[in-house]
């Protein structure tokens, strides 16, 4: 299947996803059939390597595709842009580490959650892992985890902050995701009791910032020299981006139906309301633009065989928590359009869209000042170091 193919399989998909939001919302993760329709159109094979049966297709094809599928479920665009970024990553690891995700099934999809919050014990041949790790969405339609810790030396200084790969059987799920927003992820916890992870299935942030990772002898593929940092931020921003889109695209056919704002005024005349829609189009319109320029600027690098500079990474950061900020400003102005209709409880499309952007603005890739900060730093001549470029 080409990845054309696959992006119009998804759009087809688009009216099914949109029925089942409030569904997705009931049961705080998404439908399984939602899942195994994306399965079937293709979407989870987009970013996976060639070598396992993947597309390893151009990563402006993969947020199109999230983008669509946000604009008409953002739970589902979500949990899917997570779950869909993540072969990417494996495609990283040891080729001993991508034999057992997909050496039987090359369907297997992989969650993760990457906040350090476990505990993590180097021992011989490998580590020992145990804890809680918060946050990871879509982990009921997984059968592996990417879960990040830092590995400390004699002394309990952190000295290391890798990524390690365990199979479902060695970590539960906790049912503990119950949000105003997302609910629908089914974002639950992953605990893990004192389990062993050979050396093969972890990876560290230093080797995937200097793009030099053993997954790219078995991956030759231009895509798996994108730096992870462009590569994960930006599919968390069109996600978001997408369901700004949505909003959009739902409060203006309804602003078109709605009788008056005033006496003798329908909604539609109201010029106060469409300066609301204007501010609000062009800035889900400058976020998506961004977004394009950068990942398209550093996917054609790579195809030439040329490294990301710094000065793109950087410039990738910036845009992409700017993005997200203007996508959430969109749906702010939507609300402040949409009367006290949207308040309401109820399948409200826009007010799910508020409470999703909102929600999704936590994550840690959306942290503002510290992305704008390195950017700072890097235009003012000043050394940056973070493990998120």
């Amino acid at each position: 299947m080409r990845d054309d193919r696959v992006l119009a399989a998804v759009r087809d998909l688009a009216p099914a996803l949109r029925e089942r939001a409030a569904e997705a919302e009931a049961l705080r993760r998404v439908p399984a059939s939602s899942v195994e329709e994306l399965a079937r159109a293709g979407f989870f094979r987009l970013l996976q390597p060639s070598a396992y049966g993947g597309l390893a297709a151009d990563p402006a094809v993969f947020h199109a595709a999230v983008k669509e599928i946000a604009k008409a479920c953002g739970a589902t665009g979500w949990a899917a842009a997570v779950l869909g970024v993540h072969p990417w990553h494996v495609a990283l690891f040891d080729p001993r580490a991508q034999e057992e995700v997909w050496g039987e099934d090359r369907s297997a999809r992989i969650c993760s959650s990457y906040a350090p919050t476990g505990t993590v014990t180097p021992v011989d041949g490998g580590f020992r892992l145990s804890g809680r790790w918060r946050f990871s969405s879509g982990c009921d339609h997984a059968q592996w985890a990417l879960l990040s810790g830092l590995v400390a030396d004699a002394e309990g200084r952190p000295v290391d902050m890798r990524t390690f790969l365990v199979p479902r059987a060695q970590y539960r799920i906790d049912d503990v995701w119950d949000t105003v927003g997302l609910r629908g992820t089914g974002s639950n916890d992953l605990v893990i009791e004192d389990v062993f992870v050979p050396e093969h299935r972890t990876l560290g942030y230093g080797p995937m910032s200097a793009l030099t990772c053993p997954g790219h002898r078995r991956n030759p593929e231009p895509l798996y020299r994108l730096p992870y940092a462009a590569v994960f931020t930006t599919t968390i921003s069109t996600a978001i981006v997408g369901i700004a889109e949505g909003a959009y695209e739902d409060h203006v056919a309804t602003a078109r139906r709605r009788s008056q704002v005033s006496p003798g005024q329908r909604v539609a005349e109201d010029p106060f309301a469409q300066v609301r829609l204007a501010r609000a189009a062009s800035d889900i319109d400058a976020a998506w633009l961004q977004l394009t320029r950068n990942m398209g600027e550093m996917y054609a690098l790579v195809q030439g065989g040329a490294e990301p500079p710094m000065e793109l990474r950087v410039r990738a950061r910036r845009d992409q928590v700017r993005a997200t900020e203007r996508a959430v400003a969109a749906v702010d102005l939507l609300m402040d359009n949409a009367g006290g209709s949207a308040l309401r409880s109820g399948d409200h499309v826009l007010q799910r869209a508020w409470r999703d952007v909102h929600t999704g603005r936590g994550q840690a890739a959306n942290d503002a000042e510290r992305a704008l900060v390195l950017f700072g730093r890097h235009a003012l001549g000043l050394d940056v170091q973070d493990p998120m470029l």
